[in-house]
């Protein structure tokens, strides 16, 4: 029978990535900190810069987001950046920051246009430092000089001329220094600050993390209202740490986990309460049971099962009989489309972690496998693997917390994989 409570149209749980659940369960914690933080600063007071990491699927950019709407609602300037792999950080820093100057409102229109000008002649430099594109001699030189122009022509949309002599020196260091101190001055002056968001943190190139980490330093020293809120894979601390050792001081570091029990009970509960209708306790006990609380599973579940019942209450047999519609979309949705990514010797790669990861237990999965183990699966030694372990790192499907392991980005992949034989 039908019932209209359980209506698809209402459904209200929202799989997605970065989308919004329409109950954020579990964060309260990281929700509050932050806007002690902000309020901290906004004083003149000294607070470290956040850095949220976690595995795939559990909510990081969800929880970013949540982060700058508590900013923006405290009146702060707002710019957020997703890093890519091979691109460098000016451009898309400079169409964050340019965002958050609009934001802050500053009644002073020339000041406004001087900080913005610096932005744009940060936007346009051309770095000098390795891979920047550094004007040498001969062809090379005529090539980085081709592309000198180009990024003259290249104008983050600000109408404002670029201000020479300021932020564009060429050494992002120094450039990012007086450009955090400018952008910081003007939101002094507004009683409020700045905050930067940046996505996918791990995939800067190595020079730009040294810089935000040096830049981020000199500004905390200087007390100017300036904070970045990292998120990214569960390596980014060594990232930065191997970048800058002070990194480990100069932020907060919050892993984002799967859900206890009670949060994504709620996570469940208060949406469904919403539409008129409720889950039985057993039934969120099996919900658990196959999502292990990862949000990103609970919302894919959650979403199935309701289609499935016949409600007004959602019961043991509909989390079963919804269960295979689920798998199947996570298998497509999450876990497939990052397969599909990989090459055959990727594949091979992947294959040999996730039968490493179970060869030690018969029904856990290990967070982490050792390198010469999955060489040893493979019968090759560890070198020759490098290629295609590096790849996969490249492309955000393994990760390495510390020398000579190596583990999935993506829970539960080792599980899918296994069930899914090529």
């Amino acid at each position: 029978a039908y019932s209209p409570i359980m209506d698809p149209i209402r459904n209200p749980y929202a799989p997605g990535a970065g989308q919004r659940p329409p109950e954020l369960a579990g964060r309260d914690e990281q929700l509050h900190a932050f806007d002690v933080t902000l309020e901290r600063v906004s004083r003149g007071r000294p607070e470290r810069s956040v850095v949220l990491t976690g595995l795939r699927g559990v909510g990081k950019t969800v929880l970013l987001n949540a982060l700058r709407s508590a900013a923006v609602r405290a009146h702060w300037g707002t710019g957020k950046l997703e890093a890519r792999p091979d691109q460098p950080l000016r451009r898309p820093l400079s169409a964050a920051l340019h965002m958050a100057v609009r934001e802050l409102g500053h009644p002073q229109p020339d000041e406004v246009a001087q900080v913005l000008g610096v932005i744009k002649s940060f936007a346009q430099r051309e770095s000098t430092e390795p891979g920047g594109g550094r004007v040498g001699s001969g062809a090379g030189a005529r090539g980085s000089a081709g592309a000198g122009r180009l990024r003259d022509r290249w104008s983050v949309g600000i109408d404002v001329p670029a201000v020479s002599g300021r932020a564009d020196s060429g050494d992002i260091e120094i450039d990012l220094v007086e450009l955090l101190s400018d952008v910081g001055g003007l939101a002094a002056d507004r009683g409020v600050g700045v905050a930067i968001f940046i996505d996918e943190m791990q995939d800067l190139g190595a020079d730009d993390i040294s810089a935000l980490c040096a830049a981020a330093h000199e500004i905390s020293q200087s007390g100017l209202p300036v904070v970045i809120v990292g998120a990214g894979l569960p390596h980014l601390p060594a990232v930065l740490s191997a970048s800058k050792s002070y990194s480990e001081r100069l932020f907060r570091y919050s892993r984002i986990d799967r859900l206890d029990a009670v949060a994504a009970e709620i996570a469940l509960r208060a949406p469904a309460a919403e539409e008129g209708a409720s889950w039985s306790s057993d039934a969120l006990g099996e919900m658990y049971a196959v999502t292990a609380g990862y949000p990103y599973f609970v919302q894919a579940y959650g979403k199935a099962v309701w289609d499935a019942a016949v409600g007004p209450e959602i019961s043991v047999d509909d989390v079963r009989m919804a269960a295979p519609e689920a798998e199947a979309e996570l298998a497509v949705g999450f876990f497939g489309s990052r397969y599909e990514r990989a090459t055959p010797a990727e594949r091979e790669y992947l294959r040999a972690m996730a039968d490493a990861a179970y060869a030690s237990r018969s029904s856990a999965e290990l967070d982490a496998v050792p390198t010469a183990e999955v060489a040893a699966l493979l019968g090759k030694r560890p070198q020759s693997l490098s290629p295609a372990r590096d790849s996969l790192m490249k492309k955000g499907l393994v990760y390495s917390g510390e020398r000579g392991q190596i583990a999935f980005t993506v829970p539960h992949f080792g599980r899918y994989l296994r069930a899914h034989p090529e």
